[in-house]
């Protein structure tokens, strides 16, 4: 699965570098720019970034702001304080897969197109969804982990 991610992300980390540059010698140097590029660029952009928030998930390497850590003491603490959080973040993240839901069967049923090349947006809006499930799935899978960690206890009393 690992592997899977890294040549996914690279791959679309070219393509949107290669489009970019594409344009930009097309548009200013060459003074031809090719319409609808910009278009095209939304869709792999997009990935892109979904893709790059489940990674992180998967890995739990999101970026935390972990202040009430620093005045815990004990090991322990930081457990339960990151057990609560991993909770919180289950909750809303069920809560905005439920929305993207709704999101998801709008695009589906509207099914729009881009104004130029005819592009259908849902190939696009459907990560929202997508991603959103994938990541609830890895924060609940964290949560279960930081809950059971916490249930067996780590041995260390508190000072």
């Amino acid at each position: 699965m690992e592997r899977a991610f890294q040549y996914t992300l690279t791959l679309l980390i070219g393509a949107v570098a290669a489009m970019v540059f594409a344009q930009v010698i097309l548009r200013y140097v060459l003074e031809a720019p090719l319409m609808g590029l910009e278009e095209m660029l939304v869709y792999p952009t997009l990935w892109l970034y979904i893709l790059g928030s489940i990674n992180a998930s998967r890995e739990n390497t999101q970026i935390s702001a972990n202040v009430l850590e620093v005045f815990t003491k004990t090991e322990r603490t930081k457990l339960a304080i990151r057990t609560v959080a991993s909770f919180a973040t289950v909750g809303i993240s069920i809560w905005l897969t439920w929305w993207a839901w709704d999101y998801f069967r709008y695009s589906l049923r509207v099914w729009k197109e881009s104004p130029t090349l005819y592009i259908p947006t849902f190939y696009a809006e459907s990560a929202l969804f997508i991603g959103l499930t994938c990541m609830t799935i890895y924060a609940a899978g964290h949560m279960v982990r930081n809950v059971r960690t916490l249930i067996a206890g780590t041995g260390e009393k508190e000072s």
